[in-house]
């Protein structure tokens, strides 16, 4: 199904929402207060492998200045993530930060508000409302429906922003659980045009994580509900990314970069997959364009299953067999497996 037709925002040179294609976020884990070079090398590895969009947490002014300069060397928009003072807000905003994440509950007076959305306004700096069920207001959070203490959570700051005339938001309705996510999702489309973050909150480790956001957006995607995701794990935020970009592309969302068919490896294996795959990871999601890539364990499956790949590679005995859309093109030794493979693949994406 495509997307709804929701509102269009715009972070930087991105534009969100209006039925465009699903941007991929991640959030920046660590303090601002000691940035180094080498943190700033690692944004933009997260550039290179298709994050859409960076968020950052500014808890003070300290690390909204740092932000500042930080923007200054990233292509990708980024996100000041806010609590409790406007004045940080308006501050990020002044140095030009492509979005805003607030809750306005928690920043005060509706006068903080007012102002937040005027000097956005004013500079056409979209906001994310941010609504989780950890932090409700407190009218809301004891309810047992916890889709609904969402809903109307969001409708109470959908008040403050037609207040102000503010309309170039997007708004995130989240929960640890997953029906609750989905179904304050659903409300909120069938009611509202403002672009959805979607994100099952504090989802958990790699593998549950991955699971429950799986779950989460495949259904809401059949109803074409969905216009920028993150994918919120206790793993790094590289991990994030590849998780978003790899949902996308299973729900059919996407074809951004390298498809990876691998083999889990058996007794019979004459290929170490698990070693291959480790080694050569983040150079495949560095990939832009989408190619299908196979790494198979043994030849008895290596070439069918290699068959509608681009590329693929498996071991028999000491050599390694290189496949080119099915068909065999190298058998050399092991110790060059490697290397002969990244130069076909890199030959093939390149011709």
């Amino acid at each position: 199904m495509k997307n709804k037709q929701t509102n269009t925002v715009t972070a930087g040179g991105l534009v969100i929402g209006g039925g465009n294609r699903i941007s991929v976020q991640t959030m920046w884990k660590r303090s601002l207060h000691n940035f180094t070079e080498e943190d700033l090398s690692e944004i933009k590895f997260l550039e290179s492998i298709g994050c859409d969009i960076l968020r950052f947490s500014a808890p003070d002014m300290r690390s909204s200045e740092a932000l500042g300069e930080i923007r200054k060397n990233l292509k990708i928009p980024v996100v000041a993530d806010i609590h409790f003072d406007h004045k940080i807000a308006l501050d990020c905003i002044s140095r030009d930060i492509d979005k805003i994440r607030i809750n306005p509950g928690n920043i005060g007076a509706e006068w903080k508000v007012h102002e937040v959305l005027s000097a956005a306004a004013d500079k056409n700096i979209p906001i994310r409302i941010g609504i989780n069920t950890g932090s409700l207001p407190k009218e809301y959070s004891e309810l047992k429906d916890k889709a609904e203490a969402m809903l109307r959570a969001a409708e109470d700051e959908i008040e403050i922003l037609e207040k102000a005339g503010f309309k170039h938001a997007v708004f995130s309705l989240k929960a640890s659980n997953i029906e609750a996510t989905i179904e304050a999702n659903r409300a909120f489309s069938q009611r509202y045009s403002y672009p959805l973050h979607l994100g099952v909150t504090e989802a958990g480790p790699q593998t549950a994580g991955i699971v429950k956001t799986s779950i989460a957006f495949y259904r809401l995607f059949e109803e074409g509900i969905g216009d920028t995701i993150r994918v919120s794990l206790t793993d790094s935020p590289a991990k994030e990314v590849i998780s978003g970009r790899e949902i996308l592309k299973a729900c059919g969302k996407s074809d951004y970069g390298v498809t990876i068919v691998s083999c889990p490896r058996c007794g019979r294996s004459t290929f170490d997959t698990h070693k291959f795959i480790t080694e050569v990871s983040d150079e495949l999601y560095l990939i832009q364009k989408p190619v299908k890539v196979a790494v198979m364990g043994c030849i008895v499956n290596g070439p069918g299953e290699a068959k509608d790949a681009d590329i693929g590679i498996t071991g028999v005995g000491n050599k390694t067999v290189i496949f080119k859309q099915g068909k065999i093109i190298h058998k050399v030794d092991e110790n060059k497996g490697r290397e002969i493979f990244l130069k076909v693949l890199h030959d093939f994406i390149e011709g």
